[in-house]
């Protein structure tokens, strides 16, 4: 039987800064949640489960205005499961392929439950508060300290497709966590998702990322949503921790849109400070008690098509770009960064076009 981590709003974690200047951040302890996921993780790279070792990863940050934070990580271009053929966004789940219930028992780490009325976060009852849960398991192939895999119910079989469940838990995960550098995120089918069974990705990144802090433009701030002025082309939400599930309804209303659309897309979940319009002050800019979540619609790639330098998905779009050779990683400039990321972004009048699509849609619902 799995531990099952119980959680409710008392849980959430709200005194969280970033101090300006440097990669550190000011906030509480580690919570239970942290605690879990690192534990777990941690056991299991001990015992040998992944499908490699992952040590401290070779980083640096890339001179310009963009701040990339990269990363050499050579083995997870060579060890990784290799990517399931997408051929399209509305693709059914296929039981025959490899999906999240042929897994080993060793790689859950725990199943995530949220107790309305409050509880112990760690507990081996098998009462279940509520009828959905979140499985939380190691991704076997790691790209940072913590790589784990959020799948809602796995026996349900979801395709990749985000549910409003899906994104509701992203969020809480996030606002579970003390760490500004826990991060959550979303591909889904034709934006490199490489497995179609519903899932999210999540691990810890110790360096600040723009997405943090990057200024918005207001699209429709009654439903929180919100243009990203800075490259690379994307829309903004963002959600406190009194705001979960009303961000989360329109989140998906976008996505929903999205897929009806056949637009490919990803999601990146981070603490980030409120996105005020013009000034913001000190306390503010470094404010991380709420988590923004940024949507970018993007061109589709269909196949199993794999970049040489990096793929273009949830961390890239996000500043955080993982290579999967030496000589890349040394040599690739910002100026090159923006050229492949801008390759898979939407021209600027389909993106336009769609601004105003979304905004309409969302001011009618």
């Amino acid at each position: 039987m799995s531990i099952q981590f119980v959680y409710s709003h008392q849980h959430f974690v709200t005194d969280v800064y970033r101090i300006s200047g440097n990669n550190s951040a000011k906030n509480s302890a580690s919570t239970k949640f942290d605690t879990a996921i690192q534990g777990g993780w941690a056991d299991r790279m001990a015992r040998c489960i992944f499908r490699y070792h992952l040590g401290d990863l070779k980083t640096r940050v890339l001179l310009g205005s963009h701040g990339y934070v990269a990363q050499l990580n050579i083995q997870r271009g060579i060890e990784r499961r290799k990517p399931q053929e997408i051929m399209s966004i509305k693709q059914e789940f296929n039981a025959k392929q490899f999906n999240f219930n042929k897994i080993k028992h060793d790689e859950i780490i725990f199943e995530m439950i949220k107790d309305k009325k409050g509880g112990s976060p760690l507990t081996n009852n098998a009462e279940c508060p509520q009828p959905q849960k979140m499985v939380v398991l190691v991704n076997v192939s790691p790209l940072e300290f913590g790589h784990c895999l959020f799948v809602p119910d796995p026996a349900h079989c979801h395709p990749q497709i985000l549910t409003k469940f899906a994104i509701h838990v992203g969020i809480e995960a996030v606002l579970l966590s003390s760490d500004p550098g826990f991060r959550v995120g979303f591909n889904s089918l034709g934006a490199f998702a490489s497995v179609n069974h519903l899932h999210l990705h999540g691990y810890y990144l110790d360096h600040p990322l723009k997405i943090e802090s990057k200024p918005v433009k207001p699209l429709c701030p009654e439903k929180g949503f919100y243009r990203i002025l800075d490259f690379p082309a994307g829309f903004l939400f963002y959600a406190e921790s009194e705001e979960v599930e009303k961000v989360a309804q329109t989140i998906c209303e976008v996505t929903d849109f999205l897929v009806n659309d056949n637009i490919a897309h990803n999601l990146f979940l981070t603490r980030g400070s409120p996105p005020c319009v013009q000034t913001q002050g000190e306390k503010d800019f470094c404010s991380r008690k709420g988590v923004r979540v940024a949507v970018w619609p993007r061109i589709s790639c269909f196949g199993a098509k794999e970049e040489s330098a990096f793929n273009v998905a949830l961390c890239e779009l996000a500043g955080h770009l993982p290579f999967k050779s030496k000589k890349d990683f040394e040599r690739m400039t910002e100026k090159d960064v923006v050229d492949v990321i801008q390759s898979y972004l939407l021209p600027e009048d389909e993106f336009h076009q769609l601004e105003q699509q979304l905004t309409e849609h969302l001011l009618c619902s």
